[in-house]
């Protein structure tokens, strides 16, 4: 095992020092998967969440009748009737769920199977490799680390990420890791024409003209958030990621088939199963602050889930401007 990482093993109830424990990690620079190559088989104390937080992100039991809506866009521009039918559903889907699926989206399964693979192949690649990357400074428009809250979260979650600026000022290519750079470049072309074709069903929906909410600037930048989840130790000590809503005006998420994406639908948390083909479309803050009746929902990832194999999900915020 590398000598610093020996410095975030857990230490005695008296010599706990989260700040020092968080700095020594945060020092390492290689993130939670450093962590996993070194062997770990007890996880720092500054990933415990509090039981009671992890037992209330467990699915509940009767839940079998709720399931995030799946929306087919097969037929939007070849069809007005299922065209109508798509925006009736689009409409219902967020204002009852904040999230949906959307499949037969234009996004080749192709594609999608080229970016899981190709951000999974950075994430496993050599620290000295990653660390290249590793900043917490906001204005570098690639950067990787973990936990973007590190020092203000009440716990850790067991995730590393990789954040690239795409839009609508992208930084040079080769700035992009090259594992997976033509990947990012090409799938960022592909959700902008997503996102353009969502923007004009969201503005329908709302009985506006279709252009409207891109006219007002809510896809004028966009950028990669791609989370990875190593396979955990100790799944019912952590989580992968916390409660939260994103900070944007719509998210596009793809995960790969290991599964533990859940979402908050009245007061149940309900799995997303991974589905072969589909992307997850969840309304953000900043929409919801324009559409007050467009309620964000929770998300969570549960570890219970990385214990089998690693996770991996790339997420799309769109809103006006990344640096």
């Amino acid at each position: 095992m590398d000598f610093d990482l020996q410095n975030v093993l857990p230490t005695q109830e008296h010599d706990y020092d989260r700040a020092k424990e968080l700095k020594a990690f945060d020092d390492t620079k290689a993130g939670v998967k450093g962590l996993v190559d070194g062997g770990v088989v007890t996880i720092p104390r500054i990933f415990f969440v509090q039981p009671e937080d992890i037992r209330s992100a467990k699915l509940d039991d009767h839940v079998d009748s709720f399931q995030v809506p799946v929306i087919d866009l097969r037929d939007i521009n070849l069809d007005p009737a299922a065209h109508t039918e798509i925006v009736d559903k689009i409409r219902y889907a967020s204002e009852k769920w904040g999230f949906f699926q959307v499949i037969n989206h234009g996004i080749t399964q192709d594609v999608m199977n080229k970016v899981i693979a190709g951000v999974h192949r950075f994430h496993e690649q050599p620290k000295e490799v990653k660390m290249k990357f590793y900043s917490r400074e906001y204005e570098k428009k690639v950067r990787f680390n973990s936990n973007f809250d590190l020092y203000k979260s009440k716990a850790a979650n067991w995730r590393d990420t990789l954040f690239c600026v795409m839009a609508p000022n992208p930084p040079p290519p080769q700035e992009y890791p090259v594992a997976c750079r033509e990947i990012l470049i090409e799938y960022s072309e592909h959700v902008q024409s997503l996102g353009q074709i969502l923007f004009g069903l969201l503005s329908e929906a709302l009985g506006l003209n279709p252009s409207h909410l891109t006219d007002m600037g809510c896809m004028e930048g966009h950028g990669f958030f791609c989370h990875y989840y190593p396979a955990c130790p100790e799944p019912d000590r952590t989580i992968g990621h916390a409660k939260h809503c994103d900070p944007d005006f719509l998210t596009i998420l793809l995960q790969d088939q290991i599964g533990g994406l859940q979402v908050l639908h009245e007061d149940h948390w309900i799995d997303i199963p991974p589905l072969e083909g589909a992307l997850i479309v969840n309304i953000g803050d900043l929409l919801q602050v324009y559409v007050y009746k467009y309620r964000n929902k929770k998300t969570w990832n549960l570890c219970s889930d990385l214990i089998l194999s690693d996770l991996l999900t790339l997420s799309c915020r769109l809103r006006t401007r990344l640096v």
